[in-house]
């Protein structure tokens, strides 16, 4: 039998980042193993996400989480090379709001303020002033992230941080878990698909839309369930100049991408149901129901607008609050959880990765409090609700 100190299921952005915080930076001298079913990622929620970054939250640890990830982008040369480049564009976001929508967005400006994020809350006259092509006429304001907010290369991020995991001794297997096993309140061993068993001492599942999968082998209920999103390519002849990546008053973002844009939209509450794992076809129908007449109205100019190419990934959606839950079990101890970010993985990944890995390595959390996270409030069934979810 194999046996590992620490093992990660799931080898996407989530387990390569505790793997390479806990290795690099914490310095960790044990074993830890990397089970990952998928090492191409074509599935993964990592690589179909529309890889961005942004403070405008509305829970402070939200902000928190975004500005270690923040810092982390401006140290990959340090960290990882010269060469390393992720192709972060500090476009910014640009929120929109009505005056229905106006109180939930001085809100969240106030508490993003009071976390120190550079949010500059607009009035419709300032929004067109910056945004010449920006239809203000149903506005009540916009806030706009004008520095630490953007886009990047989801594929070179997730590269970097599994190779920098693995040369800080991080190994990576290509397997699949297919049980847990537990005596006294402790996993002690995980079985795999290849017929090999690990004997550990301890679990992070990290298995994004798998993880209630995962946390269903211990007995655990988890309420992450894999909701399907789709992004479209478009293709614009129109120049819209210094476009941020912009969410409109229906809930449709769109930002650049190279010489097109890509755009994307919640689907309906009675379309956004659970999917299955291989289930990544395009709603396409959202493009000429939502997408378009709300790119229109706000932007006149995408009046002649085409749909070059559109792909689907999966949310791992937190059906409580859509937050994530992150941190030890009560009961079993030596289980963590690091999933359910329904949407905002991506970018909290690396300060996720260093809080799991300092509870892991010393009990308690250091540089990032999560506790706010913890699975208790699953229990408690006491949900902290992020509202501003895209």
């Amino acid at each position: 039998m194999k046996q590992a100190d620490l093992v990660i299921v799931g080898g996407a952005i989530m387990g390569a980042s505790v793997a390479y915080f806990l290795k690099h930076d914490l310095g960790f001298k044990g074993s830890v193993v990397v089970i990952e079913k998928d090492p191409t990622y074509t599935k993964s929620s990592t690589t179909l996400s529309a890889a961005s970054i942004r403070q405008q939250f509305s829970t402070p640890e939200n902000i928190a989480l975004s500005q270690f990830g923040l810092k982390f982008i401006s140290e990959l040369k340090d960290r990882f090379g010269p060469e390393a480049d992720i192709g972060f564009h500090e476009g910014g976001y640009l929120m929109l709001a009505s005056e229905a929508g106006l109180p939930i967005l001085q809100n969240n400006h106030t508490t993003q303020i009071a976390q120190g994020a550079d949010i500059d809350l607009m009035t419709p006259d300032r929004l067109k002033a910056r945004f010449p092509w920006l239809n203000v006429e149903d506005l009540a304001a916009g806030a706009f992230g004008t520095s630490g907010e953007g886009w990047f290369d989801a594929h070179m991020l997730l590269d970097l941080v599994r190779k920098g995991a693995i040369a800080a001794g991080a190994l990576f297997l290509k397997d699949e878990v297919v049980g847990l096993e537990k005596q006294n309140n402790k996993v002690t061993s995980v079985k795999l698909s290849s017929g090999d068993t690990i004997a550990c001492g301890a679990v992070v599942n990290c298995a994004g839309p798998a993880a209630a999968s995962i946390a269903s082998m211990l007995g655990i209920p988890l309420p992450i369930e894999a909701r399907k999103r789709t992004v479209f390519v478009i293709d614009c002849k129109t120049p819209h100049p210094d476009m941020p990546l912009m969410v409109d008053t229906s809930g449709v973002y769109i930002r650049p991408e190279g010489n097109y844009f890509i755009s994307g939209v919640c689907p309906s509450s009675e379309e956004d149901i659970p999917v299955g794992p291989d289930d990544l076809d395009p709603h396409y129908d959202l493009f000429e129901e939502m997408i378009w007449p709300s790119l229109y109205n706000r932007m006149p100019g995408f009046d002649a607008i085409k749909m070059v190419n559109a792909w689907a990934g999966h949310y791992e959606y937190c059906t409580l609050d859509q937050n994530a839950i992150i941190g030890a079990h009560p009961e079993i101890s030596n289980f963590y959880f690091n999933a359910g970010y329904s949407g905002h993985g991506l970018q909290h990944a690396p300060g996720a990765g260093r809080a799991i890995g300092e509870l892991f390595l010393f009990g308690e959390y250091r540089s990032l409090d999560a506790s706010i996270f913890g699975y208790e409030r699953i229990v408690s069934q006491k949900p902290v609700r992020e509202i501003n979810v895209i």
